[in-house]
């Protein structure tokens, strides 16, 4: 939907760990040492390069969900997308019919969303607001 997801080793093992590798995921090293600011907003080792790799290549967007990490993302001045912004944007584009039972999904297999999110994810998506 986007083109290439380019990611950092850190973030390729946690992906493999739950999903096959797609040729659409590309790694990418860091070539300069992860960003002061990310190193002293004690993130995890996937957040902390993502971030420091989207300052590097100058990446149109940042897909992160974790609070802490989306505020480091604004104030380095990086656009972040979501999960849950993936999801609305592919409904736009036709990718997906509906909304909610992605939603039902990842919320089964223990994917945390605020229940004001999902309510408002899906009343963006034209499918009521009820979790």
């Amino acid at each position: 939907m986007f083109g290439e997801l380019i990611v950092p080793p850190s973030v390729i093992r946690e992906i493999l760990a739950s999903v096959p590798p797609e040729p659409w995921i590309v790694a990418r090293a860091l070539t300069q040492p992860v960003v002061p600011l990310v190193l002293r907003a004690n993130l995890g080792a996937g957040q902390s390069e993502a971030l420091s790799l989207a300052m590097e290549i100058g990446a149109e967007r940042l897909l992160v969900d974790e609070r802490a990490a989306r505020r480091v993302a604004g104030t380095l001045g990086l656009r972040v997308v979501g999960t849950l912004g993936v999801l609305l944007a592919a409904k736009r584009k036709g990718l997906i019919v509906e909304l909610r039972p992605l939603l039902d999904q990842l919320l089964h297999q223990g994917f945390w969303i605020a229940p004001r999110l999902v309510k408002q994810a899906l009343i963006t998506a034209g499918e009521g607001g009820s979790p």
